[in-house]
């Protein structure tokens, strides 16, 4: 069923509000979701004089339409789970986990390789949440590293390596909505032009570089990495990780390695088979980028699993009745998590399909009349701003990049539009990278096993030091009239200024609790 959106003003952006706000006071996500929907449908149904039972009616036709309108995410969702028990049920995941601690020494390269694996998984963002955390926690459990953490570092490779990644999904989605820009040679290369000012997106990466070689943690980060580390509690929602799990397995590394591998190749290959490479003359970019992401990782996971089940159940490593066991465990681990997807996507059909939620704050801009020059800093904030509050990046640049293309590519330097669309996407991956409606983070701390809440409430102080930083390159950008040099050289400079100041400020704040407690 379609709806006809309503302009409702301010109240507009309160749904989200409320369910961020009650999210992070009540630490559970579900019944606040819930809430700031059911807001927003009553809004929207009073405002229409369609009255309470009309409301009633709207809610649950809205989330239908989500939960068919991702009814490809939601079988993913369901085979990836699949996948996830069948590999751990095998012996693979723990006999991946122990070679891999004979490879990787200590907590700083355990973490440098999870960040590793979240970039080599550039396609999709939901194939890398979940995929990093099932091939990496058997080793980050072993060198103690918090849940808390895992999660941080899956979701800081998610959104922010696809954002700036010319093959993905993400490029897709982009490229689609910068067609009206009419100085760029095409969508690819209209893509490809952001990225050298995507500050988010890189700044982020860079942030989990200098965090992990320089055993940095700061905010509840440090509380959850002091009690991995010193009372062994990491933090996972099903399990805690004990010394007992160093049991001799007879599991082999190829069960892990083969469904990974088989996932990776399936998916790339039908990404490339739903853009019509085979069936047409095209290069990869192009197939990639006409490509049925949904449908691609949804055909990926089903031919992981027969190639799963032809690995294990002939060899006698998972009977047949133990493999179809393992399928409806996998589907209901993934249960909580398609739950919290449907209702952060029904939150987000309340803000765009029916308040029309992002087009009263593009509007804001569109009439602030502030001087040109700093538009990407504007457009920054108030892509940060819509995407947290809607949890969706893919909706906030949808919504902004006609407007930003409007506003600034009549300027006579087309730098502007470039850093300005660059501010865009990096803005709208800040939201999808620590909302807590936002589908990603959502899958990240499920990839990690990590309490959701303790996820977000860990991430949110070292999303805001990146993107500080990169309000301040946006100013300089400006200042030098965009600038690539000075304004990569100024952000990156506060970012190292504010990780080094923040944790010196954390250390001097610990020391003085422990000075308290041992005169007491």
């Amino acid at each position: 069923m379609e709806f006809e959106a309503i302009n409702v003003g301010f109240l507009s952006i309160l749904p989200p509000i409320i369910a961020i706000g009650l999210a992070l006071i009540t630490k559970e996500v579900i019944s606040s979701l819930f809430i700031g929907t059911i807001f927003g449908v009553f809004t929207y149904a009073f405002s229409s004089d369609l009255g309470f039972i009309g409301a009633i009616t709207t809610l649950f036709q809205l989330m239908g339409n989500k939960i068919g309108g991702n009814a490809m995410m939601i079988l993913f969702l369901s085979f990836l789970g699949v996948i996830v028990v069948l590999v751990t049920s095998s012996g693979g995941a723990e006999a991946y986990g122990k070679w891999a601690t004979t490879k990787i020494k200590n907590r700083t390269v355990a973490q440098l390789a999870t960040s590793l694996l979240g970039i080599i998984i550039f396609i999709d963002d939901y194939f890398n949440c979940l995929t990093v955390g099932t091939v990496m926690k058997p080793i980050t459990d072993r060198y103690r590293i918090s849940r808390a953490k895992l999660a941080y570092l899956i979701d800081s490779t998610a959104a922010p390596v696809c954002i700036i990644s010319p093959i993905s999904s993400w490029a897709a989605a982009v490229g689609s909505t910068l067609a009206g820009a009419a100085i760029f040679d095409s969508e690819i290369m209209a893509f490809i032009s952001t990225i050298p000012f995507n500050l988010y997106a890189l700044l982020t990466l860079l942030m989990i570089i200098i965090i992990s070689v320089f055993k940095i943690n700061y905010g509840p980060m440090k509380k959850a990495e002091e009690r991995a580390l010193n009372e062994n509690v990491l933090g996972a929602v099903n399990k805690q990780f004990t010394d007992s799990d160093e049991i001799e397995t007879t599991g082999k590394i190829s069960y892990l390695i083969v469904p990974i591998l088989a996932l990776i190749i399936f998916s790339v290959l039908a990404m490339l088979y739903t853009g019509k490479y085979f069936a047409e003359t095209k290069t990869i970019a192009a197939a990639f980028g006409d490509c049925d992401s949904s449908l691609s990782l949804v055909l990926g996971g089903f031919g992981a699993i027969v190639v799963t089940f032809a690995l294990y159940v002939p060899k006698k490593v998972i009977s047949f009745k133990g493999f179809m066991a393992s399928v409806t465990e996998g589907i209901q681990l993934m249960i909580p998590a398609i739950i919290i997807l449907v209702l952060a996507w029904s939150l987000s059909g309340v803000c765009r399909d029916l308040l029309s939620t992002g087009n009263y704050v593009g509007h804001l801009v569109e009439v602030s009349n502030v001087p040109l020059a700093i538009i990407p800093l504007i457009v920054f904030i108030v892509s940060a701003f819509l995407s947290f509050a809607t949890g969706t990046a893919w909706g906030t640049f949808g919504i902004l990049i006609p407007i930003v293309i409007s506003i600034a590519g009549t300027h006579p330097d087309p730098k502007l539009l470039t850093v300005a669309l660059a501010a865009t996407l990096g803005g709208s991956v800040f939201g999808d990278h620590c909302s807590p409606i936002s589908d990603t983070t959502i899958l990240s701390s499920t990839g990690a096993d990590c309490d959701h809440i303790e996820h977000v409430s860990t991430q949110i102080p070292y999303a805001l030091t990146v993107a500080t930083s990169c309000a301040v390159g946006y100013i300089v950008s400006a200042i030098t009239s965009f600038n690539l040099i000075a304004t990569l050289v100024s952000s990156i400079a506060v970012l190292i200024i504010l990780i080094y100041v923040i944790n010196k400020i954390s250390i001097k704040k610990e020391m003085k609790n422990e000075t308290m407690t041992n005169v007491a």
